[in-house]
């Protein structure tokens, strides 16, 4: 590739070699103005419009010149047209609609009561400007950049410019910029290579299909990383207590918002524990619990063959299988194949003395405890430790379940975002002035919550004051 040729001959040559057997890719031979300059357009066949072709209005759409044919093959293949004209030795990217897509819709994984409905596209540029549309201020800033050797998918690095530390974009491009790899279909696949600790279930990217989020995370110091051809951003740096915050945690008064968060934490506990919880008391502890209770278990688990551990991994198993394909299949069905094979299942299951009723109901309230956890990535982490918890409950009784804890926290402080401890605020709360506090298991009154997270710069972290 080089500089583009006056000939035009010779462009049209580079064009057909170039994209041989591209039948998507249409050329067409095109005379301009009242001197009828002869030109020639490439683009991809459904981007762009061909009223514009038609009526020849050119000159009044978004044209930009382009050094050489490195740079008109990559506007060609995000979706513009390129023109190139006789006797002049610059092509011109003619800016379009752009590849079909998506338009704005709802936030269907991050519902909430109250707040804005938009959701994220797939669409980079339509995701950055949903993000501008809430932070009109010039110091945000985004930063383009192409990945994948195949693909070109193009990603964004959005920031507020006088919040961030400069190092953390400074680690974020190295990140970036460490792998080679052939494409990038989706946020996850990057996700999956920049993070440190690749092999920890907890993940250290906050994702969100909401730009009120993405735009609150902005104004945190945070940087959001959005990716083309995905409805899903990353957020970074991420902390344990991030995870565990909806949108509407703000637009709520602040005792609505802190007794939901109060739940969801204690959801997440027992989302990884209460089977065990089950089967450690019910195999190792019995004198634990009301000698009526025990007598009323007893009765229920006349006739099931399994012991409890066995009896515990049939349901869950089931009921993974059940939420598995309530997602793959079709809405409708779908969701009747979540409520009623839920129901029928456990039901049957009951009937025929395999599991006892209480183990349904264990098995019920665990998957409701995981649903309450806003951050679906992040409550995978639970769903599957729930498993070794189980385990360790069946081998060593509640000790088992306390030592699965001990290994669960200690895992957890060993991890970082970013150089962001991942239990913040619940350690090193000094570094804030422990006033990270203040919006974490409670979340105080708004007009208390003046300074921004440890993510911002030290110098930069007021961000409400009483006017005089």
């Amino acid at each position: 590739m080089g500089g583009v040729s006056k000939d035009l001959t010779v462009n049209q040559e580079w064009v057909k070699k170039r994209f041989e057997k591209c039948d998507d890719i249409l050329k067409r031979q095109v005379f301009l103005g009242e001197g009828r300059q002869e030109g020639y357009l490439v683009y991809v066949e459904v981007t762009v419009s061909n009223l514009m072709l038609e009526e020849h209005v050119i000159g009044l759409s978004d044209v930009q010149p382009l050094d050489g044919y490195e740079q008109a093959e990559a506007a060609l293949l995000a979706g513009n047209g390129i023109l190139f004209l006789e006797g002049d030795d610059t092509v011109y990217k003619i800016s379009s609609k752009g590849y079909p897509g998506i338009g704005v819709s709802k936030a269907e994984s991050e519902k909430v009561m109250r707040g804005s409905r938009e959701g994220f596209t797939e669409s980079e540029k339509l995701n950055v400007a949903l993000i501008r549309k809430r932070l009109r201020d010039p110091r945000m800033k985004v930063q383009e950049q192409t990945i994948g050797t195949r693909s070109h998918t193009m990603t964004a690095l959005v920031y507020m410019e006088d919040l961030i530390y400069p190092r953390l974009l400074d680690t974020i491009r190295e990140r970036l910029d460490a792998y080679e790899i052939d494409g990038i279909l989706d946020s996850g696949m990057l996700e999956q290579l920049v993070e440190k600790h690749w092999l920890s279930p907890f993940p250290q990217f906050q994702s969100t299909e909401r730009p009120d989020r993405a735009a609150a995370a902005v104004l945190e110091g945070r940087v959001v990383l959005v990716v083309d051809h995905s409805p899903t951003v990353l957020v970074f740096p991420a902390d344990y207590n991030s995870f565990f915050q909806t949108s509407d945690d703000w637009y709520n008064r602040f005792e609505t918002a802190s007794f939901a968060r109060i739940l969801r934490f204690f959801a997440a506990i027992l989302a990884m524990s209460f089977p065990a919880i089950y089967v450690a008391v019910t195999s190792w502890h019995t004198s634990l619990l009301p000698t009526n209770l025990i007598l009323s278990m007893a009765a229920a688990r006349e006739g099931v063959p399994f012991p409890s551990l066995g009896e515990v991994l049939l349901m869950e198993i089931s009921f993974e299988l059940i939420r598995e394909a309530g997602i793959r299949l079709p809405g409708p069905i779908g969701n009747t194949i979540g409520i009623v094979g839920g129901l029928i299942i456990g039901q049957s299951a009951v009937t025929a003395n395999l599991v006892s009723p209480i183990v349904v109901i264990v098995v019920a309230f665990t998957a409701l405890c995981s649903f309450a956890i806003p951050n679906e990535e992040f409550a995978s982490a639970f769903r599957l430790l729930k498993y070794g918890c189980m385990f360790m409950g069946a081998w060593l009784g509640l000790y088992g379940v306390l030592l699965s804890y001990l290994w669960v926290l200690t895992h957890l402080s060993h991890l970082n975002s970013f150089g962001i401890p991942y239990l913040m605020p619940y350690v090193a709360s000094d570094l804030n002035g422990y006033a990270d506090e203040k919006d974490a298991l409670l979340r105080f009154p708004f007009r208390m919550i003046t300074r921004r997270p440890v993510f911002a710069r030290r110098n930069a972290r007021v961000k409400l004051r009483k006017k005089g």
